[in-house]
């Protein structure tokens, strides 16, 4: 029992990772991650302005290939916040240093090696060309802005991910495809009845057994229901 509460914490962790599409860090590596072997992918298929994708376990990380094994990302990271130093910055972003960055909405547009970037995983290029025809950027144009916008940046999942980065550079508009997956994917578990109904009975198992106040379990009833019935 005594491991019980490192043990969730550390499963908490490790979702909260995935969903910032980075994988976490082995038990006892000190806060840093192992680096990448240099090499380990053949750069001379990628292109300058190549949009890469990295498929996570839930998500899918983005960059854009400024040549010379260079990539453009974006990432939570709470150290620009505190500091300008470039070589702190740059520094291999810690798990610490990404939640953080996840928690505060803070993140950076940073240049990384391909390995660093991918991480072990396969690398798709321009997989989503196909979905948005002529509007295409020219490759160093999409280059270009991608290097513009290296520094400190805010950072929401839902508005403003490595997703959005990269759209807005290839193809000149800001666009999420899986965000859109994941708001619909909740806008379905709301709709659904067997949600309502959970709902309600929570709700008032909590006022019923709990003695919790209506004021404030209530709404856990009202709100799902309401969407539900807009839906």
């Amino acid at each position: 029992m005594k491991n019980s509460v490192p043990q969730a914490a550390s499963l908490l962790l490790e979702k909260l990772l995935l969903l910032v599409h980075v994988r976490p860090l082995p038990a006892g590596s000190g806060g840093e991650p192992p680096p990448p072997a240099p090499g380990y992918y053949d750069t001379s298929c990628f292109k300058r302005g190549d949009l890469l994708e990295v498929p996570r376990t839930l998500f899918i990380h983005f960059g854009i290939y400024l040549g010379e094994n260079r990539v453009a990302h974006l990432m939570p990271d709470i150290l620009p916040a505190f500091t300008g130093d470039r070589r702190q910055i740059q520094q291999v972003v810690t798990n610490k240093r990404l939640i953080l960055g996840v928690i505060t909405k803070t993140a950076s547009i940073r240049v990384d090696t391909v390995e660093d970037f991918a991480y072990g995983g396969s690398i798709l290029v321009n997989h989503m060309d196909r979905l948005f025809e002529d509007q295409v950027l020219g490759s160093e144009e999409a280059a270009r802005r991608a290097e513009k916008l290296v520094g400190a940046t805010a950072y929401s999942l839902l508005w403003n991910n490595c997703e959005h980065f990269v759209t807005y550079c290839r193809y000149g508009a800001p666009v999420s495809f899986q965000t859109d997956k994941f708001c619909e994917t909740v806008k379905m578990i709301i709709r659904d009845q067997r949600s309502v109904l959970a709902s309600v009975l929570v709700g008032l198992a909590s006022i019923a057994c709990l003695g919790l106040a209506p004021s404030t379990t209530l709404p856990t009833i009202f709100i799902p229901f309401f969407l539900w019935m807009a839906g």
